[in-house]
């Protein structure tokens, strides 16, 4: 397939990222430690373990056809989108199943579609990639162009480009894709030389509480260390395992990620990865795992098998701020939902994702139904940027 926003470039699908290698993508996605932008989401060596774990693939519903450009003459990669044949809407943080169900129910059979992310990641990143050496703009429109026509030309539903940066959304608006917008919770340092310089900017009775609260946390002889690079040995995979696992059966009844997984991102990216785990009579008890990029700390899953009050904000927020601080990480994105972060210095942000409809009746509902819920996600978001934990201007003079 050809497109004529790009001279001589073909686009076309495939089925795993060993097709496109990983020296192409990573001309794509930058690589740790060189690249200003870097997200470990988009690397390499975290969506091929996806693929080579079985993660993702026909028993998950998530079968990749990544979306790629070509110099037609030289077959140099220009461009990519992660993209994945979904058939159903697990593990994408972007909630769709209402528009399924009434599109099923009037007849309509809503997958497969196709899903541009990062599989089972809330976390906000490049979607549209293009080399430095074209057009970047030019090739972000090219895709955006060309994921509607592959849905179009073998009858999927939709697209959906979920988690997607400013710089693609505008390429997608471009091609008529319908918006939608959403909350997460970041914690943004401006440049603190410490926690104590991060509670100096709380209000009194926040700066307490927060206190008290890891305190309390500690209690009981827990002690808590920060595991990467070599330390993530495949002991400590066993332990982060079953962590994850218990939360996984309580919380949503099936995990998406194996052990297999952990030991591929353990071997190919440890230096992007940080374990937090709480420790007590030299027993691991929880943990929470959290991977580092160029400017930010992207705070993932967390697992425990004793109870303890308090300790998930420790293992999960608190701990990533200080982490953050130490290394001057701009941002900690701490994951979907919970607006229990809010108390703890995270603050609302909005999230951006794109929508492809091919039916015209559908797509003018959701149309619909997007511009309300853009509305309200506005509102709620003016709302809790004024009950942050922060002390107001007036209290700095």
């Amino acid at each position: 397939m050809s497109d004529p926003a790009i001279t001589n470039a073909v686009l076309s699908l495939r089925d795993s990222l060993r097709d496109i290698g990983e020296v192409a993508w990573s001309r794509l996605t930058g690589a740790a430690g060189e690249d200003a932008t870097y997200n470990p989401f988009l690397s390499y060596g975290y969506l091929s373990a996806l693929e080579e774990s079985g993660c993702v693939g026909e028993s998950s519903g998530w079968v990749p056809k990544h979306f790629v450009v070509q110099d037609e003459e030289t077959g140099t990669l220009l461009g990519a989108a992660p993209a994945y044949l979904k058939s159903n809407s697990q593990g994408e943080y972007v909630f769709d199943h209402g528009w399924a169900d009434a599109f099923e129910r009037a007849g309509g059979r809503y997958y497969p579609k196709l899903q541009v992310s990062v599989p089972f990641t809330p976390a906000t990143g490049p979607r549209l990639l293009a080399t430095r050496d074209t057009d970047p703009d030019t090739i972000r429109r090219a895709l955006a162009a060309g994921l509607k026509s592959v849905a179009v030309r073998n009858a999927l539903s939709s697209v959906h480009v979920t988690f997607a940066q400013e710089r693609d959304i505008d390429a997608l608006a471009n091609e008529d894709y319908l918006l939608r917008t959403d909350q997460q919770f970041h914690f943004v340092n401006p440049g603190y030389a410490s926690y104590e310089d991060f509670l100096g900017q709380l209000r009194s009775s926040k700066r307490k509480a927060l206190k008290r609260e890891r305190r309390d946390a500690l209690e009981n002889g827990i002690e808590i260390d920060w595991l990467t690079g070599r330390d993530l040995t495949e002991e400590i995979w066993d332990q982060f395992f079953v962590f994850y696992m218990d939360t996984g059966r309580r919380k949503w009844g099936r995990p998406y990620l194996n052990r297999t997984f952990f030991s591929l991102i353990g071997e190919r990216m440890a230096n992007d990865i940080l374990l937090v785990m709480a420790r007590r009579n030299g027993r691991y008890i929880a943990g929470a795992i959290n991977f580092i990029g160029s400017d930010r700390l992207f705070g993932r899953h967390w697992g425990c098998v004793e109870d303890q009050p308090f300790l998930h904000f420790e293992v999960c927020y608190h701990q990533a701020i200080d982490f953050a601080i130490e290394r001057k990480l701009a941002v900690v994105e701490a994951g979907a939902q919970g607006e229990h972060k809010l108390a703890r210095g995270y603050i609302p942000v909005t999230t951006h994702s794109a929508h492809f409809v091919a039916h015209p009746g559908l797509r003018r509902a959701i149309a619909d139904y997007l511009a309300h819920e853009r509305r309200d996600v506005a509102d709620v978001g003016a709302y809790l940027s004024e009950h942050t934990p922060f002390r107001k201007t007036e209290e700095h003079s």
